[in-house]
Formats: structure tokens, C-alpha cells, sequence
């Protein structure tokens, strides 16, 4: 015969008889196991219940980005909108500006694709800029000045401007450019530059802004200083007394950067000059245009 176990549960009633109440242990069994059960159905309702309400939550973010998007993209549209007329109109003015002073796009673009459309807008705008700092810089004024005005770019305004515009020193011009009798020996001679008179020990000043690139003695020349000014250029002075700067050193228009002297083949004091373009001597005296007292700059040294 199997023996039952019981679970006796003991309480009073309300007039204090105890009461007994046994309760097989199979059932608590049964009991337990439907907690069980039921805790874990719980448990899965729980998690079910936490995933969706993280689904729910990603999406409502990914709905207030998708808004926030549109928002911003519409913000764009209406700044390219405003850029794009600004782009219009700053190309109209370079192109009226351009035109008024018979400048050429630096790289002309022929009618065709969007591309070359946005490179024509582009090229435009650089050159207004370009005009602008210019003008404010006076290399505006300065290239002018050489009457060069058709068909130039910026660029060859601005190479123009760096051109050698001063006279080395304020004297006159004793012998020019070109072909004359040599006058040590009565011979027939290239003059490669321009000889220009002044006192023994007078200051020479640099007639563009530039780099020094060599400062000694050389045959025929006596104390010599070349200055690079870029673009090609160089200017050299001769029969120099002495050096006011070294080799590599650079140099602003109308810094000293010698003194008058007789060094080398010269029969009395002055400064023998030259500009080089890519290397080839090229007469001087276009080149001469205002004195260090013209451009109300200081002589240094003097």
C-alpha cells in the first residue's frame, strides 16, 4: 500500500477551534509547477512587452530624424537658392568689371555642359575677387600704368605690377640700350642695359620687390648685385662702391641695396643696369618710370 504525505495547514476559526486542513503534497507539487509556468509565461509577455516598446521607441527617433532631415534640407535648398543668386549676380559684375577694363578669363570656357557652366560661374567669381584685391593693393593702378589693358589677365597685371618700375637712383642716363662704341677701347659693342650718372657712394635702391640672388664682384661689372623679382625677371646693378645686402636676402622696391662706385670697367661713377626677362636683356628704359621721390618712399641709407 503507497503511503500520501500530507501538508497540514493549522488556523483558528472565529470562535478559536483550531481547525486543521491537510493538503496532499502532490498538489503542492501541481501548485509550484503552475507557478512555474506561469512566472515564465509572465517573464515572455515582460520581454515581448520591452522589445516592442524598444521598437516603438526607435522608430518614433527614426521618424523625428526623417523630419529633422526634411527640415534641414529644405534650410539647404533655400541657401544654395540665396547662393546661387549671389553667384549670379557676382558673376555679372566680374564679367561687367572684366569687360569695362578689357580683361580676359584667365581660362576661357566654351558653352556646353553644367560642368563648364559652374566652371565659368567659378572662374567669374575669382576674378571679381581677384579685381577686388587688386584695386585695394594698387596693382591695379600700378599695371595700368603701362598701358597694357586689352586682352590681359589678372595675372599678367600682376606680373606687370611686379615689374622693375623705379630708377635704381635719380641721375641721368649717360649711355642707353643697345648697340655704341665701348668707351674704354673705341670698339663696337651690345650695351646689355643703361648707364645711369650720380655722386660717388649715392645710394641704389632695389626698383622691385625681389630676392637677391647674387651679390660680388663680376668681371667687367666690378661689385655686382642681381635681384630675382619672379615672373622671369631679374634686374642687375654694376660698379657698385659696396653691398647694402647679401645673396638669398629679399628686398621691397626702394630698399638700398648698394652704393654708387666705379668698380669694374667704368670711367666714372654711376650705376650700369640691366632687366632680364627669362634671361634675355631687354631695354631698360621702359621700365624707368618714377623716382624713389616720386613714390614719396624713403631712401634708405641715404
Amino acid at each position: 500500500m503507497r503511503k500520501r504525505f500530507y501538508i497540514m495547514f493549522v488556523a483558528r476559526d472565529q470562535e478559536g477551534n483550531l481547525l486543521k486542513i491537510p493538503i496532499p503534497v502532490h498538489y503542492l507539487y501541481v501548485f509550484v509547477a503552475g507557478a512555474i509556468i506561469g512566472m515564465m509565461t509572465i517573464t515572455g509577455m515582460a520581454g515581448s512587452y520591452t522589445r516592442m516598446l524598444a521598437k516603438t521607441l526607435r522608430f518614433n527617433e527614426l521618424r523625428d530624424e526623417k523630419e529633422a532631415l526634411k527640415k534641414n534640407y529644405k534650410d539647404l535648398e533655400k541657401v544654395a537658392d540665396a547662393k546661387e543668386r549671389q553667384v549670379a549676380s557676382l558673376s555679372s559684375l566680374a564679367g561687367e568689371v572684366s569687360a569695362l577694363y578689357g580683361l580676359k578669363s584667365e581660362l576661357p570656357l566654351e558653352h556646353g555642359s553644367h560642368e563648364l557652366a559652374e566652371g565659368r560661374s567659378e572662374a567669374s567669381i575669382n576674378q571679381f575677387f581677384a579685381l577686388k584685391t587688386s584695386a585695394m593693393s594698387g596693382v591695379a593702378g600700378m599695371a595700368m600704368g603701362y598701358g597694357v589693358r586689352n586682352q590681359a589677365t589678372i595675372s599678367d597685371w600682376v606680373r606687370m605690377a611686379a615689374a622693375p618700375s623705379l630708377w635704381p637712383v635719380q641721375g641721368r642716363i649717360m649711355s642707353s640700350f643697345g648697340e655704341r662704341s665701348d668707351p674704354l677701347n673705341g670698339e663696337g659693342a651690345f650695351h646689355r642695359g643703361v648707364d645711369i650718372s650720380g655722386d660717388y657712394g649715392q645710394s641704389i635702391v632695389a626698383t622691385a620687390d625681389g630676392v637677391v640672388e647674387y651679390a660680388d664682384f663680376r668681371s667687367g661689372y666690378g661689385r655686382t648685385v642681381v635681384l630675382n623679382h619672379g615672373y622671369g625677371v631679374t634686374t642687375l646693378y654694376g660698379h657698385m662702391s659696396s653691398f647694402a645686402v647679401t645673396e638669398g636676402q629679399r628686398v621691397s622696391r626702394g630698399d638700398v641695396i648698394g652704393y654708387i662706385g666705379m668698380s669694374g670697367k667704368a670711367t666714372g661713377p654711376h650705376v650700369h643696369y640691366e632687366v632680364h626677362i627669362n634671361d634675355t636683356a631687354v631695354n631698360p628704359y621702359k621700365y624707368l618710370r618714377t623716382t624713389l621721390a616720386q613714390n614719396s618712399l624713403a631712401a634708405h641709407g641715404d
